[in-house]
């Protein structure tokens, strides 16, 4: 009979020191950023505005059906006072392929609306006018301040990005509030946004939850769950 062959063991990060883990971080970014240098959000938008609706519309859903309805949308929409005087049944059937379409529909509604109260119907840059947003959190709060503001004030965390941060040992938290921040206190600042996106990306690409392809992944030698 053929001699079976054993399964390599993973890699053991539990131990690691702070120090440890922030430089295998380090290596990590820099892999990633080779391979994704131009990493950024795959929702199509032109403006704060477009890229806030399209996050809320993105929830439970794909990308790329969002980019799917959104076109249509945007070209009726073009303000926050368009908006906020949406009809909620004809909203609700325009956005009603990305699911949860009555939440979502008054999430929109109910953020264009304070937008006008509060803002003037421009999109506030700051976590704390953001997040007293209907229908806004943290998680999409961080995607419009670092992809449209330029912003870095927190790390977007996913499915992709939660799964990903768990197998790379740098988080044991299933709470996306504390995996951010572990996540925060191991990557620099100035890649947070970056670093988030590349995630998703490489989730979507190479690091697939029920294939993970672990023998082209640049980040293999440094992943606590590689097979290879």
């Amino acid at each position: 009979m053929p001699a079976r062959t054993r399964a390599r063991p993973r890699r053991r990060v539990g131990r690691e020191t702070l120090a440890a883990r922030r430089l295998r971080v380090r290596r990590i970014v820099a892999r990633l950023e080779q391979a994704y240098p131009g990493a950024t959000c795959a929702l199509r938008h032109e403006s704060a505005l477009e890229l806030l609706v399209a996050t809320i519309l993105s929830a439970q859903s794909t990308d790329a059906r969002v980019n799917m309805v959104t076109p249509a949308l945007f070209a009726k929409y073009r303000s926050a006072r368009d908006f906020a005087s949406a009809d909620p049944a004809v909203l609700e059937q325009e956005i009603h392929s990305t699911g949860f379409f009555r939440n979502k529909t008054r999430s929109i509604i109910g953020m264009a609306q304070a937008l006008l109260e509060r803002h003037g119907g421009d999109v506030p840059d700051t976590m704390e006018a953001l997040v007293q947003l209907p229908g806004v959190g943290r998680k999409t709060a961080n995607v419009v301040l670092g992809t449209w503001f330029r912003k870095n004030e927190g790390i977007v965390v996913d499915t992709h990005v939660q799964r990903l941060s768990t197998l790379l040992g740098l988080t044991r938290e299933r709470d996306p509030v504390k995996i951010e921040r572990d996540l925060m206190a191991l990557v620099p600042r100035d890649k947070w946004t970056w670093f988030s996106h590349t995630l998703i990306l490489h989730g979507r690409r190479v690091c697939i939850a029920r294939r993970p392809r672990c023998e082209i992944c640049v980040v293999n030698r440094w992943c606590p769950s590689s097979t290879v």
